[in-house]
């Protein structure tokens, strides 16, 4: 099983982010963090790297099913969405495989959840 689901596209770097996040909230989910890890690595090390930036979204409800179901859950949450710049100038969009990550834990009612969050999120992959 893959750790992710992904998709390639030809448009702008900014048209994708906003794709993204317009697809994460018909599915449910906000954005709580956005690192930006080309100007996070320039600014600590100084060191030039691609456009790439991590969206660490979260839908509530499942959040909370899983918070429920496991306490340190949240070791794993949020469900991390990154876009990137390839050298060919397309962007790739990817999602963690929540049933993938969530495997590791051993808990069947957290499985169940994540098969739900696994609909949800390739369905944001597929509409981009």
């Amino acid at each position: 099983m893959n750790y992710y689901f992904n998709k390639t596209v030809k448009m702008s770097f900014e048209d994708a982010e906003i794709k993204v996040i317009e697809a994460l909230k018909s599915e449910g989910f906000g954005v709580l963090t956005e690192i930006d890890v080309q100007a996070t690595l320039k600014k600590k090390l100084d060191v030039d790297f691609r456009r790439y930036k991590i969206l660490g979204a979260c839908n509530p409800p499942f959040a909370y099913k899983a918070l429920q179901a496991e306490d340190k859950i949240g070791l794993l949450l949020p469900c991390n969405i990154v876009i990137q710049e390839k050298s060919d100038k397309t962007i790739e969009v990817a999602a963690i495989n929540p049933l993938a990550s969530m495997e590791v834990v051993g808990n069947e009612k957290l499985t169940e959840i994540a098969k739900e969050v696994q609909s949800k999120l390739n369905n944001v992959i597929k509409s981009i």
